[in-house]
């Protein structure tokens, strides 16, 4: 199979594992793996075709190697992907000194990915509503090993690629409910697929209006189209109002309050308007938690849409 190679040198030191991070989702995530050799491998479902690309720096260069029809789409894609549209030149990290501590140990490496893969990230993100991560990560699983189709070309063991639009939306109703899926999260995803190419068209709109256009989708909140802009759009003040955790994770950590809501969370980001969304991630990646309180929360997640 044809390998489609692409050297790019960024004007800043990218980081593969903070700014790629967010997309996976466990270690056995069919679509996204590390290896030891530091390499990040990711497959998707391009406007060409399905892809499976190889990322790694080596020096000043980020050096991907793609196959598959979407290999051309997604070699192309290298410098958005990793940020290249995202400008950092309004960023102030001084502002919190955990913040600023976590801007520099990444050594201003981290941006917000856009993968451009936009009903791959909404339908991800779908089967993360209202469910623990460990639920969302099984229905993730059996979505790509019921109806994804195999990596193209070298990849580590298990990759699949996210299935086609038509082929989600033939998943009939008894396949959804025998996965853990109920009706209201299936329909979602049902209704998303059915309208495949207005979904892809957000990855070229404003981030506004891109997220107007997935709000308009029933069953698409504000918690679900913040998460696919900040993966999918490249958009770095995409804010998770509406999870379960993130409101006291952030508010803990930048003010340690110990019972941080949404309307708490937007004064205490505030500050950062624009970038709000980088804040949150850089947070998430300290390791800074809130204490726990009270026996353990059971299995549902309750997560926004």
């Amino acid at each position: 199979m044809r390998e489609v190679g692409r050297a790019w040198r960024p004007s800043w030191p990218v980081s593969l594992t903070a700014t790629l991070g967010s997309l996976g989702r466990g270690r056995a995530d069919p679509t996204y793996r590390r290896t030891a050799d530091g390499a990040v491998w990711r497959t998707m479902r391009t406007p060409e075709g399905p892809a499976t690309q190889r990322l790694v720096v080596a020096g000043a260069e980020v050096l991907s190697s793609a196959w598959g029809p979407g290999a051309d789409w997604a070699s192309d894609r290298v410098p958005v992907l990793l940020g290249a549209g995202d400008d950092v030149t309004g960023f102030d990290a001084s502002g919190h000194p955990l913040v600023a501590a976590q801007w520099h140990r990444l050594g201003g490496g981290m941006r917000t990915p856009a993968t451009g893969v936009v009903l791959e990230t909404l339908v991800q993100t779908i089967l993360e509503q209202r469910v623990t991560g460990r639920e969302a990560r099984r229905s993730w699983g059996w979505l790509l090993a019921a109806r994804g189709e195999a990596a193209p070309g070298p990849s580590p063991d298990g990759m699949r690629v996210f299935p086609a639009a038509g082929e989600v939306a033939s998943v009939p109703s008894w396949e959804w409910h025998r996965a853990g899926i109920e009706d209201s999260r299936a329909a979602t995803i049902l209704r998303a697929a059915s309208y495949a190419g207005r979904v892809q068209e957000c990855a070229e709109l404003p981030a506004a209006e891109a997220r107007a256009r997935l709000e308009a989708l029933p069953g698409v909140g504000v918690w679900t189209s913040a998460e696919v802009a900040s993966r999918a759009l490249g958009d770095p003040d995409a804010v998770s109002f509406g999870d379960f955790h993130v409101a006291a994770q952030v508010v803990y950590a930048l003010t340690g309050e110990t019972d941080g809501d949404d309307d708490r969370l937007a004064e205490v980001l505030a500050p950062w308007a624009g970038h709000r969304g980088r804040v949150q991630r850089l947070v998430e990646l300290s390791g800074v938690s809130r204490p726990a309180r009270g026996p353990r929360y059971s299995p549902l997640d309750h997560r926004g849409r």
